[in-house]
């Protein structure tokens, strides 16, 4: 997982070196600036996750950067710093947007608290406009297909009420837009969606992770954090990859849903909840139990309302759909020309086997949007990306790997084109630079 990049901005070299040595002691990554202009040049170059912005600066007042990215709409959490705070220049922090007003001298665990908040923040911010357009304006899961129809009928009941659901299918066939699709359409729609992946967090974290802990629980624990049955209070959680949850945690988990209560790591007071809980798996619990690896008393408590979601292969008449729909969607992100697909294109689409379901196809629809400029989409422009299903396709390996080396190989050229300038080979590449990061991070290339 990438780490949090954190800009701090501050004219005190030792402050800034001081901070980068607490904060990357707690796994973010920090870049620095001493004045407003510096500041500037970090935002423009890389994409940062949250700003630690000083009043008094060499070259501007803090407080007219903040006005500054405030006007501009989208940009990180900031969290105000000074040695000469008066309530009303806090109170103009907090007007424009400021997360936080901490006096120098620091102290680190109150910062960190601080910092943890603001991500926290964003993320759930995020997460929201996540939800809102994969929904959509209609909070519609797509397709025509009998089965797909189904799907959407079964969801509407299920999202009305506070049972329980288990979301099982295969990777890539949308069990978290399911998820998403339950919470919008229920009584806590206006209250958080938290989701946490339990095969992505190691054992030893993933306790503290769901139940939070307090100060001093264990080595590193600075501080209380509420874990993200806390965080998702009044709303939904999405236990993402149950499966993989470890023997001991499974019993904790078991212990919460059947009290409606916690206790943080470390802590002796207990929780209140009031949080729908959902899961989800691409794994066969039933096998699980039968091997003794999963509980059958929490299998039992997860599954009230169990919903398969179908992979793409048992509803291929719905592929044309799904393509066309993607590929609008990713036009109007990239502010590319209107595109098609040609009949025969569609054809060795809807032929494919799609042995990583419907996020395949959006991965592979973004890839042609970027990467192919022609308004119509042809079959040749498919020739190697879905193997045997496309003639002229041929070669070995799955789709997913041929897009990305195709990605990967696009990249490289318009890198080693512009010598390195990751800004000149992201106007070549006609995408924007934060985009351009990501990807890089993603594919594990450096310029």
């Amino acid at each position: 997982m990438a780490k949090a990049l954190i800009l701090v901005v501050d004219d005190e070299p030792n402050i800034r070196k001081l901070l980068a040595g607490v904060l990357e002691d707690e796994g973010y990554a920090v870049t620095g600036a001493p004045d407003v202009a510096g500041a500037r040049a970090r935002l423009a170059a890389e994409p940062v996750e949250l700003l630690l912005l000083d009043v008094q600066l060499p070259d501007a007042d803090g407080l007219a950067l903040l006005a500054e990215l405030a006007e501009a709409g989208d940009h990180p959490p900031v969290i105000m710093m000074s040695g000469h705070g008066t309530i009303q220049t806090a109170l103009e922090a907090v007007r424009l947007g400021a997360l936080d007003f901490i006096e120098k001298p620091l102290q680190p665990g109150r910062l960190l608290v601080s910092i943890a908040s603001a991500l926290d923040r964003q993320r759930l911010r995020d997460e929201n406009a996540g939800l809102r357009a994969a929904l959509g304006a209609t909070g519609e899961i797509l397709g025509d297909s009998p089965v797909m129809r189904r799907l959407r009928e079964t969801v509407a009941r299920s999202a009305a009420s506070e049972a329980r659901v288990l979301v099982t299918g295969e990777n890539g066939t949308g069990k978290e837009l399911v998820a998403r699709a339950l919470h919008a359409g229920s009584a806590r729609r206006a209250r958080p969606f938290v989701k946490v992946n339990c095969a992505a967090i190691p054992g030893e974290l993933l306790e503290s992770e769901l139940f939070g802990h307090e100060k001093g629980a264990f080595t590193g624990a600075v501080a209380r954090r509420r874990g993200k049955f806390e965080r998702a209070q009044g709303g939904t959680l999405l236990l993402d990859e149950i499966g993989d949850l470890a023997a001991g945690t499974q019993a904790k988990l078991l212990r919460v849903l059947e009290e409606g209560e916690l206790e943080r790591l470390g802590g002796e007071q207990p929780v209140a909840l009031d949080v729908r809980v959902l899961a989800s798996t691409n794994r066969d619990l039933e096998a699980l139990m039968a091997s003794g690896a999963f509980r059958q008393d929490l299998y039992h408590r997860l599954k009230v309302i169990p919903i398969q979601v179908p992979p793409l292969r048992e509803h291929a008449e719905d592929v044309a759909l799904l393509a066309r729909h993607f590929l609008e969607h990713f036009r109007a992100q990239y502010g590319r020309r209107p595109r098609s697909l040609a009949p025969d294109a569609l054809a060795a689409l809807a032929a494919h086997g799609w042995p990583g379901n419907v996020r395949e196809l959006r991965n592979l629809m973004e890839r042609l949007v970027i990467m192919v400029d022609a308004e119509r989409l042809e079959l040749a422009h498919l020739a190697g990306l879905l193997g045997e299903s496309a003639p002229g396709g041929g070669g070995d390996g799955s789709l997913a790997v041929r897009l990305e080396d195709f990605e990967r190989a696009q990249i490289r050229a318009a890198l080693d084109a512009a010598g390195g300038n990751v800004a000149a080979a992201a106007r070549a590449l006609g995408v924007d630079r934060g985009n351009l990061h990501r990807r890089l991070q993603r594919l594990g290339l450096k310029p």
